[in-house]
């Protein structure tokens, strides 16, 4: 119970984005029945096997995040269980469940009662979905807070949700007059769906915000920015699909295999914006945290460049080991709710790690720069990784192991420990798949697929991090420095995925584009500040 306590949190969040993607491509799967009502066999077919997966793990998600709910708030208030089974949140959670289990039961089926029972579905999940939120948490205004929160889920569904299905009404040699009405189609329905997020969304952050200082003092504005940002980067992939679609009416030749490689790579950055709002029901509104809040001096000072720093303070001197040797004991449990306690020398361990860091990402960058303009031996770019997978293993966490009395396994009692390893474990999958692809070792298609795919699952999961409930300014700061990591990742993603993915000059294009992303991460981490 003490383990499952101490990840609550991050586990809470991971579930909440799966949970949000899935009522996406659920949500969106319906409503893209009536835009293909006279699709062949094969197409419905393919539609129902994605609606159908699509409901079945929102339905499991929403289940195994109700359960760790009632098995924490049972473990500790020290109830049982079936105390805790009559619980808002429960019955909020079994409604929803209940809603993605209609779906899958109605998905493929032909009639007005299925397409009921789909409907009657994602409407029970919207409503259990939003009956967790943090609408309903208010004291004011809370039936405006729900309606709007229910609208903005649904938007981001209908088209978010919506683009895999597209995607597959797209694939294979079908008619291009088919093709045509479809895209027509499902440009309307999301023009229509982003006005109604972008509405929707901005009275929610002006009712959960505020003011202005707390869009950079909370967790909660820091990251309702980033929404918003990428939310923007959607837009624009969006108007370029819209573009092509409005050349296939009049142009036979219309690039469709552009349309729809842009198509997945908007697909994997809005998985990210949906992960990112999963974190937001980590922390409380910034309307409900006045007090301390991040100044904007605070913030441009520390944000300020300065020279990296490039030697190590002596493990000896930081804050878990000092205080360790004066209390001849432990001062330190991994995953306790309080930060680890830090001294100066803890904050120039971090930075000497992070400019560490990017200094070989940088290299890795240019490297892959080189390689990309014909430089033979630059193909071996990939082999960074590993020094710098080798390099975080071992640095990452002081007071754990292989350096800190932390044991290894104990280690990951802390939320942020395992996610270093996790992503060191990916760091490694980096140059073995991808210095196969560089050198020709591995020619099969999908292993190629892995750099991309991977890294947009780090920068989407360095996104979701948690965050700290308390309005901890330092904790802030270094989630406002994660931040542009993270999009440079996801860029460098789906910039490398374009160029495997779309023949000719576009993607050679993103070929030359997308090692800058990774360029760009060394010297943002190269800038990267605590003091």
């Amino acid at each position: 119970m003490s383990f499952l306590v101490d990840i609550f949190g991050y586990l809470t969040v991971l579930l909440q984005g799966i949970a949000l993607t899935a009522t996406a491509t659920t949500v969106g799967g319906v409503a893209f029945r009536a835009i293909m009502p006279d699709a062949g066999g094969a197409a419905r077919r393919r539609h129902a096997v994605l609606l159908r997966a699509s409901a079945a793990v929102l339905a499991a998600a929403i289940l195994l995040a109700t359960l760790l709910k009632v098995t924490i708030v049972a473990g500790t208030l020290g109830v049982a269980l079936g105390d805790v089974a009559g619980a808002p949140f429960v019955a909020a959670g079994i409604v929803a469940a209940a809603g993605a289990l209609a779906v899958v039961l109605a998905a493929g089926r032909v009639g007005a009662a299925a397409r009921a029972a789909e409907s009657v579905g994602v409407a029970a999940a919207i409503v259990g979905l939003t009956l967790v939120s943090h609408a309903v948490a208010r004291l004011d205004g809370r039936v405006a807070l729900a309606v709007a929160t229910a609208l903005h889920l649904v938007a981001a569904s209908l088209w978010i949700g919506g683009i895999p299905y597209f995607l597959v009404a797209l694939a294979g040699d079908g008619d291009r007059g088919e093709m045509r009405r479809i895209g027509a189609a499902f440009s309307r329905v999301a023009a229509a769906s982003v006005v109604l997020l972008g509405l929707s969304g901005l009275y929610l952050a002006l009712r959960y915000l505020g003011a202005w200082d707390a869009v950079y003092g909370t967790a909660y504005g820091v990251m309702v920015a980033t929404k918003a940002l990428l939310f923007g980067v959607l837009l624009l992939c969006g108007l370029h699909n819209a573009r092509v679609v409005a050349r296939m009416a009049c142009d036979p030749d219309a690039p469709v295999l552009r349309l729809r490689r842009v198509a997945e790579a908007e697909f994997g950055i809005a998985l990210a914006v949906l992960f990112a709002a999963a974190s937001l029901t980590s922390v409380p509104p910034g309307i409900d945290l006045t007090e301390d809040r991040l100044a904007w001096h605070e913030l441009v000072e520390r944000l300020t460049p300065t020279w990296p720093r490039m030697t190590s303070p002596d493990h000896a001197d930081l804050a878990i080991p000092t205080l360790q040797a004066a209390a001849a004991g432990a001062v330190y449990v991994p995953g306790q709710a309080a930060p680890a306690p830090r001294n100066a020398s803890d904050i120039g361990w971090s930075e000497y790690n992070h400019h560490w860091a990017g200094a070989i990402v940088l290299a890795i960058g240019i490297a892959a720069l080189l390689a990309g303009s014909g430089v033979a031996w630059a193909r071996h770019w990939p082999l960074l990784f590993l020094a710098l997978a080798v390099f975080l293993g071992f640095r990452s966490d002081p007071e754990s192991w292989p350096l800190g009395p932390v044991g290894f396994w104990e280690g990951f009692r802390n939320p942020e420990v395992a996610q270093h390893r996790f992503f060191t474990l990916v760091i490694v999958g980096f140059a073995f798949f991808e210095w196969g692809v560089q050198t020709g070792r591995w020619r099969a298609r999908g292993t190629a697929w892995f750099f991309p795919l991977a890294t947009a699952l780090a920068a989407t999961l360095l996104l979701a991090h948690s965050h700290a409930i308390a309005n901890f300014k330092d904790l802030l700061i270094i989630e406002i420095s994660h931040i542009p990591i993270a999009l440079l990742g996801l860029a460098a993603a789906w910039g490398r995925w374009l160029e495997l993915r779309l023949p000719g000059p576009e993607g050679r294009l993103a070929g030359r584009l997308w090692p800058l992303g990774l360029a760009l991460t060394g010297v943002t981490l190269l800038l990267y500040r605590e003091a």
